[in-house]
């Protein structure tokens, strides 16, 4: 099999890198580029060179991290990150960095997710994450449409993660998803009456709006309703 790299989903290239492993030492390794984000989905690496989105992207980010992050460490439920956390699944021939991703206590002690060390350091130095995290968050952008609505989904269930969040504020309609693991494909959370989704993961529900700030500025406002 010839891996090939697809450069913003129109350019595909071969490379020298024919199995996850390789693609894993090739991550780890120096040579590795400092920007953009890499990914590894069934033989096929994927590169997005992209400036991230101001508003769309950035701040939306922002906003989700700083309310998950404040439930993650208020209950002591596990280990949040963001940008450039690499977490490879050789069962399902995956090695991404999700926009969000969650791992909880229970999978780090059960050894479900493992933390792989980062070569010739330190103590308390790593590298990425090896095993399904518990909750994935993509943001959508102009040049990830199809990697994050159709590929990494796929790719995610077949990982073993719990729950996937889908989030696009691009257009006029926000959208704001949250989805459980089915049988054979994830399956999207109900809404409450008031517009809330529940998180099995965090044993929360969430609503997203989207408004204009005092200057006219979009901003964003994740809320959180515990159970």
């Amino acid at each position: 099999m010839v891996t090939t790299v697809l450069f913003e989903e129109r350019v595909e290239v071969p490379l020298d890198i024919r199995s996850l492993a390789d693609f894993r030492r090739w991550a780890l390794s120096d040579d590795f580029p400092e920007q953009g984000r890499i990914d590894y989905l069934a033989g096929r690496i994927e590169v997005d060179m992209s400036p991230e989105d101001l508003h769309t992207h950035g701040k939306l980010k922002v906003e989700i991290v700083r309310v998950l992050a404040g439930r993650v460490r208020e209950l002591s439920l596990g280990e949040l990150y963001t940008d450039r956390a690499r977490v490879s699944c050789p069962e399902a021939d995956l090695s991404v960095e999700p926009d969000i991703l969650f791992v909880s206590e229970a999978s780090l002690d059960s050894g479900r997710v493992r933390l792989v060390p980062k070569a010739s350091a330190g103590p308390d130095r790593y590298a990425e994450f090896e095993g399904p995290p518990d909750l994935i968050v993509e943001i959508v952008s102009d040049a990830s449409v199809g990697k994050d609505t159709q590929r990494l989904p796929a790719a995610y269930h077949r990982a073993g993660v719990a729950e996937f969040w889908l989030v696009d504020a691009r257009g006029e309609d926000l959208l704001f998803r949250l989805h459980r693991r089915g049988p054979t494909a994830y399956e999207p959370a109900p809404s409450d009456a008031e517009g809330y989704q529940y998180s099995a993961v965090l044993a929360a529900s969430y609503r997203l709006t989207r408004t204009r700030n005092p200057s006219g500025r979009i901003a964003f406002n994740l809320e959180e309703k515990p159970q």
